[in-house]
């Protein structure tokens, strides 16, 4: 994998997508020892990557260390301004209102995000939260996969079925029904980690803590 002027380039591509970590050192290096095993090409942190913010140490360097690149978003548990922070200090994406491209053999993939939810300390509105994202999707809008990233999942889905407490997202849902990316990876709902659906064209999975090994 090569880092050229912000894109990374890939023959084949292999991520590890993963949210809800809060800052567990035994968890995130039980995640960095599954990115090397699998050889992975990106690492992909679905939010929630602190507990409240108390400790931003040991999150995105175990993965770093390991030699895998990582993007990001913030979750509802540390704020964009934390997000920045780990991804300069560590040489990730924080994809919270950006992009990024890959080359693959069969064109490019896109990834566009946008990370807090409509709860918690890092809250948007649903209008932020779709326009974040309609923002992010310009970079990639031609790409010929595109993989949107959230914390929060989508309204009116089997994810949200799961807690009566963490609602779904409208802001999510528009993008998904406007922009139809190809994935969505989300996490937030830790009862539904690693469940799978499909919303409209979109395959959409919940990462949460557990970890997902997507190739495409």
């Amino acid at each position: 994998m090569v880092l050229y002027s912000g894109e990374f380039y890939f023959f084949t591509m292999k991520i590890l997508a993963a949210g809800c970590i809060h800052s567990n050192s035994t968890l995130i290096e039980s995640l960095a020892e599954q990115a090397e095993k699998e050889n992975v090409d990106l690492v992909v942190l679905c939010g929630d990557l602190t507990l409240g913010e108390q400790s931003t140490d040991n999150i995105v360097g175990p993965f770093v260390k390991k030699g895998k690149k990582v993007a990001l978003v913030p979750g509802n548990h540390e704020t964009v301004a934390t997000a920045e922070f780990l991804a300069k200090k560590y040489g990730a994406v924080n994809l919270h209102g950006y992009h990024l491209k890959h080359e693959g053999d069969n064109g490019t993939i896109g990834f566009f995000g946008c990370g807090g939810a409509n709860i918690g300390m890092f809250q948007l509105s649903e209008d932020e939260i779709f326009y974040t994202l309609y923002k992010a999707h310009k970079g990639v809008k031609d790409a010929a996969k595109r993989i949107m990233v959230t914390h929060v999942h989508p309204k009116d889905t089997l994810i949200e079925q799961f807690s009566q407490f963490v609602k779904g997202s409208h802001g999510v849902r528009k993008a998904i029904d406007v922009l139809k990316p190809d994935l969505l990876l989300c996490s937030h709902v830790h009862e539904a980690s690693g469940l799978e659906e499909t919303v409209g064209s979109t395959r959409v999975v919940n990462v949460s803590k557990v970890g997902k090994i997507i190739e495409v």
